[in-house]
């Protein structure tokens, strides 16, 4: 799909950050398809920045792998690839998991009501189909955690490498497999109320875990359609 059209989606005082967020998450709903090439001036126009933000934000998404750039050639979003999707999992499960463990020893009633709540919005998202509402609370539940913690070296590590694996879950929230992630959710909070730090670190990695039949069937793809 192209770039879509219009002019200053994103206002002229913002910056590079907003860029980089509009473009990324363009890329993980599939409004920018893997493949598809990106265009500078289109970008510029879309988003009514200047160039120096659009660069400097392909070049972020470059490092997070959604992004592949040839200089003087093309620049275009990242074919889903099995080892990056791999590698994120990993990491995102490791990150998650110590979130958790360092959340835990001060996670109040207000935050356990906040992660019920992500997870009814959750469950609601799946009934209707609605896959970009469900990553939207998934989100939301996760990040409560993540807040909670206080590490900013967690968030910033979750904000290279989640995106990554965004772009399967839109399949997995869209098939029956994804509805066992609101029963994963209340066991989650459910043992970090009772203080079971173990317990729940151990149920986060294995939410995270889940999205291994998809990287897998990723693999198994033909190499055409994994690549194109």
């Amino acid at each position: 799909m192209p770039v879509p059209v219009g002019r200053g989606l994103v206002a002229r005082s913002l910056l590079r950050e907003d860029a980089y967020r509009a473009i990324r998450d363009a890329i993980v709903e599939g409004t920018l398809a893997p493949g598809e090439r990106l265009n500078d001036n289109d970008l510029v126009a879309w988003l009514g920045v200047s160039r120096t933000p659009v660069r400097e934000a392909l070049a972020r998404l470059e490092q997070a792998g959604l992004v592949q750039t040839r200089p003087g050639r093309y620049t275009m979003v990242s074919p889903l690839d099995v080892r990056a999707a791999r590698n994120a999992q990993s990491v995102t499960a490791a990150m998650h998991e110590l979130a958790v463990r360092e959340a835990l020893p001060n996670l109040s009633t207000a935050e356990l009501d906040a992660m019920r709540d992500a997870n009814e919005r959750f469950a609601e998202a799946l009934r209707r189909d609605d896959a970009d509402a469900a990553i939207a609370a998934d989100d939301d539940f996760h990040g409560v955690l993540v807040t909670a913690s206080a590490n900013d070296a967690v968030r910033d590590v979750l904000e290279r490498y989640t995106p990554v694996l965004r772009r399967l879950e839109r399949l997995r929230f869209r098939s029956l497999s994804g509805r066992g992630s609101v029963a994963q959710h209340e066991r989650i909070v459910a043992l970090c109320e009772a203080g079971d730090a173990e317990g729940a670190a151990a149920a986060t990695r294995a939410n995270w875990q889940t999205l291994a039949p998809f990287i897998e069937d990723l693999a198994d793809a033909p190499a055409a359609e994994a690549s194109s």
